[in-house]
């Protein structure tokens, strides 16, 4: 049996698990997909251990909900901030390590937390869309009436294309409600469908609105369909350096589940 704690952040969710005795069987990928398989399992966007770290807080390990361990995800990221307040392994702020280096992050009462994202040192346009890594890879494009518009045919289309082989890209689909503001959309890669929120998708479309110039703030509101995060960083040269994602963590349930063989 194993006890797990189900997160949430603006609808992006996880199955978090204490794993700082590292007996957690990392090598069964079917049962991690089963897991997170919202009919046969506890239902997630992907499962997150926390495990002990030498030289920071903790360390952050993060699997897709097709049981594959993959890149870095902003909104568990989050959560696994969180996650570690409840643990007791941090109070108000924190190092951890996750896939793509070190992260720093802040904690308030509410569970709001701010996450330092990788810094950005290239965003590659192609025509009218955008290119770059957040510490996931992501599509950006515009479109208009975002509500109506088929994420999934589109994002699935982009999200295997030749151009992004192999591994293939997360798809951001994205239109500007005002100045600051912009609805998203994204189709995520491992998930192989759209999600409630995905926070490196947030930070790739700040980054890429204000390439293109129609922002000239360093702070970006991203509308999602689980709520709404803020994305801040600083401009020096050609490199995106303070990355901040902001936003609520909250925990949703625990449980236990047992390992079917």
């Amino acid at each position: 049996m194993w006890s797990f704690f189900k997160y949430q952040g603006t609808g992006n969710d996880f199955i978090m698990i204490d794993n700082r005795l590292g007996n957690f069987p990392k090598s069964e990928r079917e049962q991690i997909e089963r897991w997170c398989d919202r009919r046969f399992g506890v239902g997630a966007d992907g499962l997150i251990l926390i495990e002990n770290d030498p030289d920071y807080d903790f360390k952050m390990v993060y699997y897709n909900a097709d049981g594959n361990q993959s890149s870095m995800c902003g909104n568990g990221g989050r959560c696994i901030v969180a996650f570690a307040k409840q643990l007791g392994i941090i109070e108000k702020s924190g190092y951890f390590q996750a896939v793509d280096g070190l992260h720093y992050a802040t904690i308030d009462e509410h569970n709001t937390v701010s996450l330092q994202m990788c810094d950005v040192n290239q965003v590659e346009r192609q025509g009218e869309d955008f290119f770059l890594n957040t510490g996931s890879p992501h599509h950006v494009m515009i479109v208009n009436d975002l509500d109506h518009y088929d994420v999934y045919q589109r994002g699935k289309e982009i999200r295997n294309s030749t151009a992004y082989q192999p591994g293939g890209t997360n798809v951001n689909f994205v239109e500007q409600v005002d100045q600051q503001t912009f609805a998203i959309r994204t189709f995520e890669r491992g998930v192989e469908d759209e999600t409630w929120s995905c926070g490196t998708g947030a930070t790739a479309v700040a980054i890429a609105m204000y390439t293109k110039g129609l922002i000239n703030a360093c702070e970006v509101n991203i509308l999602v369909k689980g709520g709404q995060l803020k994305v801040a960083f600083v401009k020096e040269d050609e490199v995106f350096t303070s990355v901040f994602l902001t936003g609520p963590a909250q925990m949703v349930f625990e449980g236990t589940i047992k390992m079917a063989l």
